[in-house]
């Protein structure tokens, strides 16, 4: 295990990114992304994610210079095509214009079609609280994954909701989740750090639990459980909300479903992810901001003040887990397994990017 800076992460992905020729407006967006989802602690979503996007670049399924453009919108709304592209950039332009729309209007939506992953669905809806505006962020993703309840083949992807609401004095709460039971990118990390999968995390191809990480990320299709892992446990509601964000994000968009055009059920070059994002005032509803943060402020003492199991652990609510590593990793850096470090000097190797993280 290695610790790096921010500053040298964000260095040593902008090498690759320019080596690769993407516009430097881009690179400079999906740089200061992954790496806040670093600082956050969601390492599945960080610098974690540069290999699988050098795969995709080599297989010709990401347009590294894309022309994104506005192809439809009103007061409220936006429709942004991505053109293929990483999906950091649109989906940052996206949550920016929805944000402009609520300020207007007092709620604003956009979605995003012909796009590709976009990192932490977490660093989009956050963004709506430097104007004290709630934010939404959902989106579909690229592989099949997941095993629908009762099923023995993965139909849709980890498919993420992210929620976020401004407080007073509190950090303000910030859910970010799959609806799977974990991302693919937990398994990524349980492969590289060696460690075993938990029972409910993913199954075999004949439904068991799965407990070899580097088997569960070599299967092919990969087999993930819906949140809750089993019936029993409750897998059918992480299996609806898991369509109700392919809904918002895919069929509202026309993108693809765990990789699939629905059309025709069939892969195509590109991946076509589509993406849903939401901006909404509560002064609209409460005629003043400081109401809602004060009473945002009360719920989060209230739950936080509830009387815990164990007195080590206090009651938690959506965000403190990222708060808290984020205010660590931005003075002690961002920890990378060995394992990661190596896929990384082979990324920057294969397009002759400066590798900056040796020692």
């Amino acid at each position: 295990m290695v610790t790096v800076s921010p500053a040298t992460l964000k260095r040593q992905i902008a090498e690759v990114y320019r080596a690769w020729g993407m516009p430097e407006d881009h690179v400079h967006t999906t740089v200061e992304l992954m790496v806040e989802a670093d600082l956050r602690g969601i390492d599945s979503h960080g610098i974690g994610m540069l290999p699988q996007y050098e795969q995709y670049r080599r297989q010709g399924r990401l347009n590294v210079q894309p022309d994104i453009m506005v192809v439809k919108e009103g007061p409220t709304f936006v429709l942004i095509d991505a053109d293929h592209g990483l999906g950091h950039p649109p989906a940052e332009m996206a949550m920016r214009a929805a944000i402009a729309k609520c300020e207007d209007c007092g709620v604003g939506f956009a979605v995003v079609r012909n796009s590709n992953h976009y990192g932490a669905a977490g660093v989009y809806s956050t963004m709506a609280l430097e104007r004290g505006l709630i934010g939404l962020s959902v989106t579909g993703t690229s592989q099949r994954a997941v095993v629908p309840t009762f099923a023995r083949e993965p139909m849709f992807s980890t498919n993420p909701i992210a929620f976020a609401a401004p407080a007073a004095t509190h950090d303000p709460f910030s859910l970010d989740m799959a609806t799977s039971t974990v991302a693919v990118g937990k398994l990524q990390i349980a492969r590289r750090a060696g460690k075993p999968l938990p029972t409910g995390w993913a199954v075999d191809a004949t439904g068991a639990p799965e407990h070899d990480a580097a088997a569960a990320v070599a299967s092919t299709p990969k087999r993930m459980t819906p949140v809750g892992g089993s019936r029993a446990l409750g897998s059918h509601k992480g299996y609806g909300l898991a369509m109700m964000v392919e809904i918002l994000s895919s069929v509202l968009s026309g993108s693809y479903v765990g990789g699939r055009d629905l059309a025709t059920l069939e892969t195509g070059k590109y991946i076509n992810v589509g993406n849903f994002f939401l901006a909404l005032d509560p002064a609209f509803f409460r005629g003043e901001p400081a109401a809602f943060t004060a009473d945002m402020d009360k719920l989060i003492d209230w739950l936080q003040g509830t009387q815990p199991v164990d007195a080590a652990q206090p009651v938690l609510v959506a965000g403190d887990p990222e708060h808290a590593s984020r205010r660590r990793r931005l003075v002690e850096g961002i920890p990378m397994t060995d394992t990661l470090l190596e896929e990384v000097r082979q990324v920057a190797r294969g397009c002759n990017a400066p590798f900056l993280l040796e020692g």
